[in-house]
């Protein structure tokens, strides 16, 4: 369907990667996470009006790493493709995702997006009480999975993952090995010099960042058709421009499954092209929960 959309000189224009792109937006993201991490450990102490908004911005664009983690899985990010393998790798550190994990997943989740029983990402389940909706955006769910996934990995327990062709579980399983090999040595040095930078720097900012994310997210699909049909079982949602900057895009996520191959900064020019024809365009994050809890509420009063 997605190859009757555009004509293959529009799509030619669009399949362009620019590492420049790239670099850019990469050095904005970690700008943004460098001063605000930076304000959050210089006022833990006595200016707590500074350190809370801080510690907000601090931890979102932890947990946002998700996003250029997604874009290099895709090797859109960059022009090379060595350079989005590695950005991939160092983003997942931040996010707690393993790249090399995430990109076979995240294959099949494009294969069969929205397909039961296919798709990976329904294994997660879309919340059907308001109770379920909460305690998944929470992130605990992900913080209980994310440890469950690792560690099950890093033990060589790969087989009952059908996404990962056995060619690379090798690879998979030394990717997770090594990233949770980081994490054990930056307790270990926080454990030597006394002091909680691991919890302070890293955990309890993701943790704060994390609802943010699962509320994104969660807009994807949820509320959309179980079918291969490209049209209606994605959702692009409008939302700010600095928001959708800080999102490499990923906001214009129907463009995105329709094409995967159009690098993060052309999705705007995708949306001008295609949006017409989407059944489901969102009108803000705050919006589509909204209509999120409002069909959950719904279905309960039936």
């Amino acid at each position: 369907m997605a190859n009757q959309l555009l004509s293959v000189v529009e799509l030619k224009s669009l399949n362009v990667r620019s590492s420049r792109q790239g670099l850019l937006r990469l050095a904005l993201h970690l700008g943004v996470m460098a001063i605000s991490g930076y304000l959050w450990a210089t006022n833990l102490g006595d200016r707590r009006y500074i350190a809370l908004p801080s510690v907000i911005i601090y931890g979102f664009s932890l947990a946002i790493m998700f996003a250029p983690l997604h874009e290099s899985s895709h090797r859109t990010a960059f022009a090379n493709n060595q350079l989005s393998d590695a950005i991939a790798w160092f983003a997942g550190l931040c996010s707690f995702y393993n790249s090399t994990f995430y990109r076979q997943y995240h294959k099949w989740h494009h294969r069969y997006t929205q397909i039961l029983d296919k798709d990976p990402e329904l294994s997660d389940r879309q919340p059907e009480t308001l109770r379920a909706y909460l305690w998944g955006i929470s992130g605990i769910p992900w913080w209980i999975g994310k440890v469950q996934t690792h560690s099950r990995v890093a033990l060589g327990k790969v087989e009952d993952y059908a996404f990962i062709p056995e060619a690379l579980r090798s690879e998979v399983i030394r990717s997770t090995r090594i990233q949770l090999l980081v994490y054990g040595l930056a307790i270990a040095i926080s454990i030597i010099f006394r002091q909680p930078w691991f919890i302070l720097y890293w955990l309890l900012p993701l943790a704060v960042g994390q609802p943010f994310l699962r509320l994104i997210l969660l807009t994807e699909h949820t509320g959309c058709t179980n079918n291969n049909n490209g049209l209606t079982n994605t959702r692009t949602t409008l939302t700010f421009p600095i928001l959708r900057y800080l999102m490499w895009n990923i906001p214009f996520h129907t463009e995105h499954h329709l094409y995967p191959s159009i690098p993060f900064y052309l999705l705007p020019l995708a949306h001008e092209k295609l949006h017409s024809q989407f059944a489901h365009i969102g009108a803000g994050y705050v919006n589509v929960n909204l209509e999120i809890i409002d069909n959950i509420n719904r279905r309960e009063q039936v």
